[in-house]
């Protein structure tokens, strides 16, 4: 695993094609969680917890009042069990756990294995007439009646 560029973001998760699809779909996120003055309290832990438990992938907004910054914010939430930090984004922090029976985002050993793809068939030549005919347009009246 090469080491974080820089030293405060060494809580963020190994850049990987999973990392890279979570960043994806985190940006159209709204934030689930924010931060406020009093900073990451016990009640922002169990917060943060069930939200992880309930999407898997969570955007965590910090807000200009809290004493805490991003990168000890992201550090707190990344020792946590299972917990890996995505990316840190200006003041907003993508968290995301897997979940321990239905995983939404990474595939399962189970469905790697039963799933194969299935060879395409080329159409045949009955295909190839009936599409040929579904293409076909009607004749256009131009002219005057």
């Amino acid at each position: 695993m090469p080491a974080p560029t820089s030293p405060r973001k060494k809580s963020l998760m190994p850049s990987t094609p999973l990392r890279r699809r979570l960043r994806g779909l985190g940006h159209a996120l709204d934030p689930v969680v924010q931060i406020g003055k009093l900073g990451a309290t016990s009640s922002v832990s169990k917060q943060v917890g069930q939200a992880l438990l309930d999407h898997e992938l969570v955007k965590v907004k910090i807000g200009s009042e809290c004493p805490d910054t991003r990168f000890q914010l992201a550090e707190l939430f990344a020792a946590e069990a299972g917990v890996n930090v995505v990316q840190i984004l200006g003041r907003t922090v993508l968290l995301y756990k897997r979940h321990p029976e239905k995983p939404r985002f990474e595939k399962s050993e189970k469905t790697d294995s039963a799933s194969e793809p299935s060879p395409r068939r080329k159409p045949g030549k009955a295909g190839a007439a009936a599409r040929k005919s579904s293409n076909a347009r009607a004749p256009r009246r131009t002219g005057k009646r």
